[in-house]
């Protein structure tokens, strides 16, 4: 590439996410980190005949995934309880192995791991909601990964910290080391209304108010949940935020699988991001996100794949596949969530949900240059009406080609640029004869 990183890509479609829709017979121009022209490839190939070219044929060019929701060092976590509901995964197994196994090296490990099965799947920003925010961080900065990372916070003690002042002010810190990184934004994660009483969840609100810092909490996930806080409090816990006064357009509550009309209308009173992760909540059983009647009230639903312990992949091909089909079967209307929806719950709406539309999400001039490239020469693509329809209904991680970050080619030919994935997948294996006592 050329000493400014100038150069153009055309592939046989090109997917804004704009008004323009689906372009053919188009290329995009990459100056730096951005995007810097869409042209017709007539007019690229006149204006610009000496800055490289990558050609992508039978491939469409789109905005990368954004991943609204994960724990992402647990990667090194999965597989090893499974088959289990939610309280019981959590309670007998993930959080006693946390206490014994969470620590900076673990969290740093897990996260190189996670952010590569990210990138080779399309992914360009993650969300991330665990201990060590700093540690996720500064990994995705290394590789070169735009991240939210979100510090926990509940009102017991863990290896992270002593309690909600002790995570806050880890989290405050955090902010501060990133605060000017192009690539990174830290917000807070309180981790669940069960989890976090009243006084650090309202000591929250202030802060991210003030620091303009987002907010990121597990809400609703269960019946269990919310029968109990009923039980306990008398009161729902999205009621309970909102007499805090806890809700705003920074936050973003996530898996929302039990809803009522009061709690519909407190998240659009309150312009809340609703972020949907249908294939954890699948496997835990912790029920059906209702984003049908979500969309219809105009709440933006963004879309997760949670932590790799409860999934078990980081896959957001597969995450929209199943967003899709599930719409369908909660709804009774084969209408819901069409294809071209479930790309943008995957893209614009992650990015909306994050604070970030302005800058990534979909394929603008001036926007950052995350882009990638889906092969569809695959014979499972075959033949081919729509390339939406496909991209959703048929198409597999595998097909994902190229990978740019911040105009940064990440994967190229289906293969990492930067990290060597043999060294990580070593690396997992260790952790894994660690914990399990070989």
């Amino acid at each position: 590439m050329s000493p400014l990183n100038e150069f153009l890509i055309t592939p046989k479609w090109i997917l804004t996410l704009e008004q323009e829709g689906l372009l053919t017979g188009h290329t995009v121009l990459i100056n730096g980190d951005k995007i810097a022209e869409i042209l017709t490839t007539k007019e690229a190939l006149s204006l610009f005949p000496n800055i490289p070219h990558i050609e992508l044929k039978n491939q469409m060019l789109m905005p990368g995934f954004v991943n609204a929701h994960g724990h992402v060092a647990m990667n090194l976590f999965k597989g090893m309880c499974d088959d289990l509901p939610l309280m019981t995964w959590l309670e007998k197994h993930i959080w006693p192995a946390e206490g014994k196994w969470v620590s900076p090296d673990f969290v740093k490990d897990g996260s190189k791991i996670a952010i590569t099965e990210m990138l080779k799947s399309g992914t360009t920003c993650f969300s991330d909601m665990y201990f060590y925010p700093e540690e996720v961080a500064e990994v995705a900065t290394q590789i070169g990964m735009r991240a939210v990372c979100y510090g926990p916070v509940l009102d017991f003690p863990t290896s992270y910290g002593t309690g909600p002042d002790d995570y806050i002010e880890k989290i405050l810190h955090a902010h501060d080391q990133f605060k000017h990184h192009p690539l990174i934004d830290i917000g807070f994660g309180p981790h669940a209304p069960y989890t976090v009483s009243d006084k650090p969840l309202s000591k929250i609100r202030t802060l991210a108010s003030q620091l303009e810092m987002p907010i990121q909490i597990h809400l609703h996930e269960t019946e269990f949940e919310v029968n109990d806080a009923i039980e306990k409090n008398g009161i729902r816990p999205s009621q309970r935020l909102d007499a805090l006064n806890f809700w705003g357009p920074d936050v973003q509550a996530v898996h929302v699988t039990q809803v009522n009309e009061e709690d519909i209308a407190i998240f659009k009173r309150h312009g809340v991001h609703v972020v949907h992760c249908p294939e954890s909540n699948l496997k835990l059983a912790s029920g059906f996100c209702p984003v049908d009647t979500l969309q219809q009230a105009n709440i933006n639903v963004a879309l997760g794949t949670d932590g790799a312990a409860s999934n078990n992949d980081l896959d957001m091909l597969g995450e929209m596949h199943t967003a899709a089909l599930l719409a369908k079967g909660v709804s009774g209307n084969a209408s819901a969530l069409p294809a071209l929806e479930a790309v943008k719950m995957a893209t614009i709406n992650g990015a909306t949900a994050l604070g970030k539309e302005n800058d990534i999400g979909s394929i603008k001039v001036g926007k950052q240059a995350d882009l990638i490239s889906i092969d569809f020469s695959d014979i499972a693509c075959s033949p081919l009406y729509d390339p939406v329809s496909q991209l959703v209904y048929s198409s597999s991680r595998h097909q994902v080609d190229h990978v740019w970050v911040a105009g940064k080619l990440q994967v190229k030919n289906k293969a990492l640029c930067h990290v060597n994935e043999k060294q990580l997948i070593d690396m997992a294996q260790d952790w894994a004869d660690k914990i399990s006592g070989k």
